[in-house]
């Protein structure tokens, strides 16, 4: 049984033991002692874990845990610092996900005890390997994409631009590499498969990457592979692990979409048509609209074809690798009934990377609430 103070960063020192020794003596087996609002510095958090250990009544019959938040960027070195003034465990999240600013992150705690593992003297008891893979995964549920120069997991954590660095690197790996690539699951050779490659190389690099499929989930993802693979000159291990993210669940696929048609430019507003295909099937629905842009024009479109019209909370779109020929992979966040639901859609056309990442947010919506009573068209702007 786990008890957490609040705020015990700030909290007063004596009162904040008192409290804690109670919890112990009621059957606490894990006292957390949280900077709830990151408002601590490293020195007087280690500090404070310091005279809970020593100050504390049957300390020793409960591990000391803490939680720290990164309001002041300070979550992991207080984390770290609380290990080394004798915390037992740290709370911690995959890419910092969190309340504000986020809470400490796993792989930057992680990777710098395991790195610097003769400097802490502690076992982390992690399979740092499975670091990378995990982040993707949280990343492709939560639709949140760190940005690209987060410590160990963003897409420029062992990236070296400059030429003295690369030459440094390609001479000694460790002149400008405290860490190797590998040691949190990312692969050195990025450039793998093309158009002419079969089943069974793609399922070797499925293998490479982590990941375990069973077979009739590997021939979906295969079909999707020679379509990606037909559109790309190279496809890229970040192509492939966008393509596992983007695993359709049959649940929620009441629509499908079979094509769209955009036309835009400076002059008058965009115009888009859909086409969608239900469930069944059998029928689809054509529908055309206007709008400020061909995004919100395709969303407009899509909200007549479904006959109801979402919230957009929040749209992005990004490149998963580069080239004029990168996979697209958008991501839209809708509002139904005060929920809030995660669209991602893939594609080297951009716009339907988008229009897919409406209706796949749409589909959720539709499998966890059902189709709205009250149907309404609205543009929203974009």
């Amino acid at each position: 049984m786990e008890f957490s103070a609040e705020d015990a960063s700030r909290s007063d020192w004596a009162f904040l033991t008192e409290v804690l020794g109670v919890a112990i003596r009621e059957g606490a087996t894990v006292v957390n002692v949280p900077d709830t609002v990151g408002y601590a510095m490293p020195d007087e958090f280690a500090r404070l874990i310091a005279h809970v250990r020593q100050h504390t009544p049957d300390i020793e019959k409960a591990i000391i845990s803490v939680h720290c938040h990164d309001d002041l960027g300070m979550a992991a070195a207080n984390s770290i610092a609380a290990v080394m003034a004798g915390a037992d465990q740290v709370e911690c999240t995959i890419n910092g996900l969190g309340e504000r600013a986020g809470n400490a992150a796993l792989e930057e705690i992680a990777m710098a005890l395991a790195t610097r593992r003769e400097h802490f003297g502690v076992e982390i008891g992690l399979d740092t390997r499975q670091i990378y893979r995990t982040s993707r995964i949280v990343q492709n549920l939560t639709g949140f994409t760190p940005p690209p120069n987060k410590a160990v997991i963003g897409d420029n954590a062992f990236a070296h631009e400059s030429g003295i660095h690369q030459h440094g690197v390609l001479n000694n790996s460790l002149t400008y590499e405290i860490m190797c690539p590998e040691s949190v699951g990312i692969q050195r050779n990025s450039l793998v498969l093309g158009k002419h490659s079969g089943r069974h190389a793609f399922e070797e690099r499925l293998r490479s990457l982590g990941h375990e499929i069973a077979p009739e989930q590997i021939n979906e993802l295969f079909v999707r592979f020679k379509e990606l693979a037909d559109r790309k000159k190279t496809v890229f291990d970040r192509d492939i692990e966008a393509l596992v993210g983007h695993k359709p669940v049959a649940a929620f696929e009441h629509y499908q979409l079979a094509g769209h048609h955009v036309v835009s430019g400076t002059q008058g507003p965009a115009m888009a048509s859909v086409r969608l295909v239900e469930a069944n099937g059998k029928s689809s629905i054509e529908q055309a609209a206007v709008g400020d842009g061909p995004v919100n024009a395709l969303f407009n479109a899509i909200d007549a074809a479904v006959g109801f019209a979402l919230t957009l909370k929040d749209y992005q779109l990004k490149a998963v690798t580069s080239g004029q020929d990168a996979l697209g992979e958008a991501t839209a966040w809708v509002e139904f009934d005060q929920q809030v639901f995660v669209g991602r859609g893939l594609s080297t056309d951009v716009l339907e990377a988008s229009a897919r990442a409406y209706v796949n947010a749409i589909n959720k919506m539709l499998a966890a609430c059902g189709r709205p009573v009250e149907t309404k068209i609205a543009a929203g702007g974009m």
